[in-house]
């Protein structure tokens, strides 16, 4: 075969070398040691927990070594792009916190490497496409879907490995008179790849997490280009790897079958083979077994869940850093940013992380305890605006009221933890709004006149002007004069002896003015709603009793 003459007939109008494109995309001026790596998921519509997982592992590496972190869309099967999807996927990350050195932007691209969507790139491509035909190492295939089809039944009715290879290649060797009809009659072709590989053959690969791996040879001549001209996933990230000069591949460890076709189109095209950062997959348990988080049964894995239920970003994001096994770490650098997680690839686990909601619960409320009340604030807010917009317009009537409802409890030591999401915050701080006011149910086991007694006894000693200590002086006096318990450990040494205690009767407050048994300190939450309202509910209870 001539494969010069192929090569011309196959691309007639690629005129650029290897060696142009090495020129328009040199070397990364970096310091040594640093890391290029990149996030290059599908324009699918669908960004989930994993791709943050790989993103922050990306991230991190690249980051923490002074080294690059860039976004690449591959779009190469438009079959499956969703229209808007790479909108979403860039404001999906960036709100989670992946910032990009460079690449793909909703405005276009940022950057001295791109273009970054694989679909704009095809000229580079078929560059390298020629290249490989002139080394014998591609040719084109002329197979029709039927054919094809027919070839996988035969495959399967022998109970052979399926595939495109061996005798099963038929147009492997075909002379080039027979490729010059094929293209004059108007066939489509595609371009595979020459495997010179053996599944007799196994050899030794070191994989970043996995750590060293026995691999068997690709026998299976792939195809490198559809018949539109676009490559597949498999030759595209070869070339954009080697011309974006990456050096580390973040991915999820499904593809690590492929992996032995990978290493062989690297040394094809004479590139530096990156190092492989091979993630195992996020699980969750079910029952007593373990298995993969699933788009289908799990709404969780979606990121986009995790914003309607209000999880606040920095708590995703400090989750995430738990699977990557930095809790020690977190740990011993309790306020510590999280961009000084010096992150390892030895810390993965090879055979995937384990989800726990229970935890990313914890991580949350920890994370929104440690904000201040205006933090918090503006956070619900924003949150509100989107997801709930009439406690929005609460919230805006009158922003200091509002902050001074979430200062209760907040700060020092031990800070309250009563908020897991922003989609807490409403039922948390709603009482505080006549508008969203909703009346309590007293317990059952206290007669009506005997709450609404003590009610009565209060609103007559109720002073807004007393401080806490008085306040409460008096609420163990009218819970006294009730024939209620006052000392709390006289009354658990023995509850028999008495009607109810002083926590009974603080909670028959509560309840008449928070229309909750749990709420913030209730001194303070009749400071912030005034003399007025207090009593208003207290009588408004009373009515119903």
């Amino acid at each position: 075969m001539d494969q010069k003459a192929l090569a011309a007939l196959l691309f007639p109008d690629v005129t650029e070398t290897p060696e142009d494109l090495e020129a328009r995309y040199p070397a990364r001026d970096l310091p040594e040691g640093a890391v290029v790596t990149r996030m290059a998921p599908s324009p699918t519509g669908f960004v989930h927990l994993g791709n943050l997982v790989q993103g922050l592992v990306a991230e991190r590496m690249a980051h923490q070594s002074g080294g690059v972190l860039f976004l690449r869309v591959e779009d190469t099967d438009a079959k499956r792009e969703v229209p808007g999807a790479v909108e979403v996927l860039i404001n999906t990350l960036k709100h989670y916190g992946i910032h990009f050195d460079e690449g793909a932007t909703i405005d276009g691209d940022s950057g001295a490497y791109g273009p970054y969507r694989q679909r704009q790139r095809a000229a580079i491509y078929h560059v390298y496409a020629k290249q490989l035909v002139l080394q014998g190492d591609a040719y084109p295939c002329f197979c029709t879907e039927e054919e094809l089809t027919a070839m996988r039944a035969e495959q399967e009715a022998k109970k052979v490995n399926f595939g495109y290879y061996g005798e099963y290649a038929v147009w492997r060797d075909r002379p080039i008179e027979d490729v010059e009809a094929a293209i004059a009659a108007g066939k489509p072709w595609v371009l595979r790849f020459r495997s010179t590989g053996s599944i007799e053959n196994k050899f030794k690969y070191s994989d970043l997490v996995k750590g060293t791996l026995t691999v068997t040879e690709n026998d299976i001549d792939q195809v490198l280009l559809k018949s539109d001209g676009i490559p597949t996933y498999h030759f595209a990230h070869a070339v954009d790897d080697h011309l974006m000069r990456t050096t580390h591949v973040v991915r999820g460890d499904e593809w690590l079958p492929s992996l032995p076709f990978h290493l062989q189109l690297f040394r094809a095209l004479g590139f530096r083979i990156p190092k492989y950062v091979h993630i195992g997959p996020l699980m969750k348990m079910d029952g007593t077994s373990k298995r993969k988080l699933s788009k289908r049964k799990d709404p969780e894995l979606a990121l986009t869940y995790y914003k309607a239920e209000g999880f606040p970003v920095r708590a995703v994001y400090e989750y995430v850093m738990t699977l990557l096994n930095s809790e020690d770490w977190r740990k011993a650098n309790p306020t510590a940013s999280s961009d000084d997680f010096k992150f390892s690839c030895k810390k993965l686990n090879p055979a995937g992380a384990l989800f726990d909601y229970a935890k990313l619960c914890d991580v949350s409320k920890n994370e929104i305890a440690r904000l201040d009340a205006a933090e918090v604030y503006d956070l619900a807010l924003e949150y509100a605006k989107e997801f709930d917009p009439d406690f929005a317009a609460a919230l805006e009537s009158d922003p200091e009221y509002a902050r001074s409802i979430l200062a209760i409890g907040r700060g020092g030591k031990k800070p309250r933890k009563d908020l897991t999401t922003w989609k807490d915050v409403r039922p948390y701080m709603a009482f505080f709004y006549d508008g969203l006011f909703t009346p309590g149910e007293f317990p059952a086991q206290f007669d009506g006149a005997v709450v609404r007694g003590i009610l009565e006894k209060f609103l007559q000693t109720y002073d807004p002007a007393d401080d806490a200590a008085v306040w409460f002086d008096k609420v163990k006096a009218l819970t006294a004069e009730a024939g209620f318990c006052a000392d709390m450990k006289a009354y658990k040494a023995d509850p028999a002896a008495w009607p109810g205690s002083v926590a009974d009767v603080s909670t028959f407050l509560r309840i008449a003015v928070t229309g909750k048994t749990n709420s913030p300190d209730l001194y303070t939450v009749m400071q912030l709603l005034g003399s007025e309202r207090t009593a208003a509910r207290i009588r408004a209870a009373m009515d119903r009793l």
